[in-house]
């Protein structure tokens, strides 16, 4: 949400991580480098589902009289912001852009553990905004024809009917001091649990809300592939199965079924 009454209103991008991916991917981030994933709920089973390592999270929900009162509370707090400070952060002051300045508080705050393309616009925006105070960023990226573009574009992927005024706000959790709403501590491999014990008492205070999203960005890991090293095979009648494993990171085994001189490939994920 804006932090005031602003003139200039984007499409609200969709909380979808298609058209996150394809949004970040088209201005810099390298797809082999960071991908947005859902996540999917916040019980244990389920975060282990999100592929590590977690970046930073972004957590979409209702925007009510109370949360804006809280909102305006913490804002009232905090301190401008030394533009020397190790943490990216910046204002709004485009209606409907808050998923858009989610992202760009994610991405400036990984930019050590990601590498984004030489030369293209994320690459360019953060170099530029570097030195700026919060409200500057705001007003630089108000006037990003570029930019303005690039959100348009992919809010109109999406797979929903953009609205014309949307009543939700979104925030980043990442693995530093977050200045816009909490002060919080984590560490690399407990981002995405420490977030999700936050969100799930945020979401408390509005139990009759099903408006939330909850979006890990993850760093993408090469597979260490391996020679496969067969652990057995079979053969029953016309049909074979040969088993072999041939990843020393994902932990499966890849099964290797015979029929008919036709093979099929199964691939089973363990927890050993």
């Amino acid at each position: 949400m804006a932090d005031s009454p602003c003139a200039k209103k984007w499409l609200p991008l969709e909380a979808n991580p298609d058209v996150m991916n394809q949004f970040l991917w088209g201005l810099g981030v390298p797809p082999d480098e960071a991908e947005c994933y859902d996540v999917y709920g916040l019980d244990e089973e389920l975060l282990e589902m999100v592929p590590k390592p977690v970046l930073a999270v972004l957590f979409l929900y209702p925007l009510t009289a109370q949360s804006e009162a809280e909102r305006v509370q913490q804002d009232s707090q905090t301190k401008v912001q030394d533009p020397t400070s190790t943490v990216y952060f910046m204002k709004q002051t485009v209606g409907n852009a808050c998923g858009t300045i989610g992202l760009l508080h994610a991405i400036g705050n990984i930019t050590s553990e990601i590498k984004l393309d030489e030369g293209s616009f994320l690459d360019k925006f953060f170099k530029s905004t570097a030195r700026m105070d919060p409200m500057e960023r705001a007003s630089f990226l108000e006037n990003d024809r570029e930019m303005e573009v690039a959100h348009s574009v992919a809010a109109s992927a999406g797979d929903t009917e953009a609205p014309v005024n949307v009543d939700t706000i979104s925030i980043c959790f990442m693995r530093r001091w977050k200045p816009d709403h909490l002060t919080w501590c984590t560490t690399p491999s407990s981002l995405l649990q420490d977030a999700a014990k936050v969100i799930q008492k945020m979401m408390q205070k509005n139990p009759d809300s099903m408006n939330f999203n909850v979006i890990a960005i993850s760093k993408r890991v090469k597979a260490q592939m391996l020679h496969p090293v067969c652990l057995g095979s079979f053969t029953v009648g016309s049909l074979t199965v040969l088993a072999s494993t041939s990843c020393s990171l994902c932990k499966f085994i890849l099964i290797v079924v015979v029929l008919e001189q036709h093979c099929y490939e199964l691939i089973v994920f363990t927890n050993s």
